[in-house]
């Protein structure tokens, strides 16, 4: 029997599976889990993992990706933030810290090996899925998930009609923005109409 969405939020909060990684990164931060997704919730926004801004704030997006991701959706802060409507579960749940290069590290593959499956099946009303980065695509999307995040996100149009894979709205990217013009004038339309349509 599976546990209750309450059960599996009180008990993703309080996890520590990876407090010694983290306190071994440049960073030597503590696990905080960023929970934020109910079971009514039509869009699922699936992501890489917090960054620094968001592991303090304890929002997702709460940074400049998020203003360019709700850029990118047609949709505002009071929309994206309703946890009813938008589930946002990235592929690990804490700021996995820096590298002592200072480069992000990457989302711990245990993280979405304990967590993901109990969450997906607490999240029946989801409509559209948005993945967004190679790890949230390479679980996603399977045999329609390419080599690089550039190829999948043009092939947007091969993946389940029920997903779009999207690149990382950080500022880091506005250089592939620039060299791949196609995104903003073929997929931004179809991803506001259908993010409109999941919500509705």
């Amino acid at each position: 029997m599976s546990q209750s969405l309450d059960t599996l939020k009180r008990d993703l909060a309080a996890c520590t599976i990876c407090a010694d990684r983290f306190a071994a990164s440049a960073t030597g931060h503590s696990p905080r889990p960023v929970v934020w997704f109910e079971k009514t919730a039509r869009l699922l926004i699936a992501g890489q993992a917090p960054g620094a801004r968001v592991h303090e704030a304890g929002i997702p997006f709460h940074d400049r990706s998020g203003d360019r991701l709700r850029e990118w959706l047609g949709i505002d802060s009071e929309t994206f933030y309703d946890t009813s409507r938008v589930a946002i579960v990235p592929m690990a749940f804490c700021f996995p810290g820096y590298s002592k290069g200072g480069s992000d590290l990457p989302p711990p593959t245990i993280c979405a090996k304990t967590w993901r499956d109990p969450i997906m099946a607490q999240l029946p009303e989801i409509r559209l899925t948005l993945v967004i980065g190679g790890y949230a695509q390479k679980w996603h999307l399977g045999k329609a998930h390419a080599p690089n995040v550039t190829t999948t996100v043009r092939n947007w149009q091969s993946a389940n009609p029920g997903v779009i894979p999207l690149p990382h709205p950080s500022w880091r990217n506005t250089a592939w923005l620039k060299t791949n013009p196609w995104f903003e004038t073929d997929l931004l339309p179809v991803l506001r109409s259908r993010v409109q349509k999941a919500l509705q």
